[in-house]
């Protein structure tokens, strides 16, 4: 039975979670962007992912940074500022005369998506009280907005052409609205957890090797998916026909098959242990990527879903591990975990664009096969790490235990 004291945690993850999908439209929306670019502005391959690489690479930069910073000091208001920065420089990509200016404003896009994650995922796991379940919804919200992103992009720019970009304007200043509730909410009065407590281990100690291979297999993720996302749509209307429609509904596949794949890798987790089911997924990816560069026609998008399972189910799995082997270092893991490893992807994918251009799409994208087999490598020697106490209060609390008290 709900109480008082429990309800503004539910509460706070369900705004969360919301807030989680307006900022992610635009980490999605860059990709998006992407077949708009080569046909408006005649980009080559590698220009149109040099765009992707300017939203990831400064973005990558500062990651760790505001991770270190918000280990030190609780800093909520970066919520609703970094999401409204965020949307500000997908808003202006379209209407910049100039490709410098254009890989100026995609930039500052990154850098707001950098700042909004380390602390959103800080503040949630404390709203979460330890659940793997809830803080699968609050990276499910995440997940909506990469699989609204090619819809959004759709209906704003093919209608309006480039130009109408700043329409894309509009999650964000939703989402900072809804950033400011969720503070409101974790302010209360009800609330045991406010926004400025932080972990600090429980007396536990990092464990830094473990950290770094669960960091090394996400990187192989982040590679296959950002290269997926930036390539996806383009290489579907080469291998499937359809022309701008079939590239777009196989982005739409590739994300909201992920947004499935994320609420079921914590129901997962919960009855079998986060270790095998990151194990599993990984493994599942390399037969999944396999299909999409290799089956021909409509099966491919079969193959597309079933790639995009095995790359969500594991990501808030990757969170939560990281602030379990990192417990003096939430706000750090945070940050590289669901950050720094993610934005990897797009410095590689600058070096796809180019193999592309100079052989074929499906020679480019071959590789991206052989990426979640080394996740998969680098993930067999872990462990399955403790809950730390101080996060809830309770040693170890199972399951079954902490939705009620999310």
């Amino acid at each position: 039975m709900p109480t008082k004291r429990t309800t503004p945690h539910r509460r706070a993850i369900a705004l969360m979670s919301l807030g989680h999908s307006c900022v992610d439209i635009y980490q999605g929306a860059v990709a998006a962007l992407v077949p708009f670019f080569v046909s408006e502005r005649a980009y080559s391959y590698a220009a149109a992912s040099g765009v992707v690489l300017a939203a990831s690479l400064l973005s990558s930069v500062v990651q760790p940074l505001f991770g270190a910073l918000t280990d030190r000091w609780a800093m909520p208001w970066l919520l609703p500022v970094s999401t409204l920065v965020g949307g500000a420089g997908v808003a202006l990509s379209g209407v910049t005369g100039s490709y410098a200016l254009t890989l100026v404003v995609v930039a500052v896009s990154g850098i707001g998506v950098a700042a909004y994650h380390p602390e959103s995922a800080r503040v949630a796991r404390l709203a979460s009280r330890g659940s793997h379940t809830a803080m699968s919804w609050f990276s499910l919200g995440g997940n909506i907005g990469f699989a609204a992103a090619p819809l959004a992009v759709a209906a704003v720019i093919a209608t309006g052409g480039l130009r109408a970009s700043p329409l894309l304007a509009v999650p964000a200043v939703a989402g900072a609205a809804l950033c400011a509730a969720t503070l409101r909410v974790l302010r209360a009065p009800g609330a045991a957890t406010g926004p400025a407590r932080a972990s600090r281990g429980g007396g536990r100690r990092d464990d830094w090797p473990s950290f770094l291979r669960l960091s090394g297999a996400i990187m192989c993720r982040s590679i296959v998916f950002v290269g997926l996302s930036a390539f996806l749509s383009l290489y579907v209307r080469e291998r499937v026909g359809g022309g701008e429609p079939a590239g777009t509904a196989a982005l739409f596949v590739l994300y909201v098959g992920g947004a499935a794949g994320t609420v079921a890798g914590g129901g997962l987790a919960a009855r079998y242990g986060r270790i095998p089911v990151v194990q599993w997924s990984y493994a599942l990816t390399v037969l999944a990527v396999a299909g999409v560069v290799l089956v021909p026609g409509p099966a491919l998008y079969l193959c597309v879903a079933l790639a995009s399972a095995g790359l969500y189910v594991p990501f808030s799995l990757h969170i939560t591990l990281g602030q379990d082997y990192l417990p003096r270092r939430v706000g750090t893991a945070s940050g590289v975990t669901l950050g720094l490893t993610v934005s990897v992807g797009g410095l590689a994918s600058p070096l796809i664009g180019g193999l592309a251009d100079a052989t074929t799409l499906r020679t480019a994208l071959a590789p991206l096969i052989a990426l979640p087999a080394l996740g998969w490598l680098l993930l067999r020697p872990l462990h399955e790490p403790t809950l730390p106490e101080a996060l809830t209060g309770h040693p170890h609390p199972t399951e079954a235990e902490a939705p009620e008290r999310a």
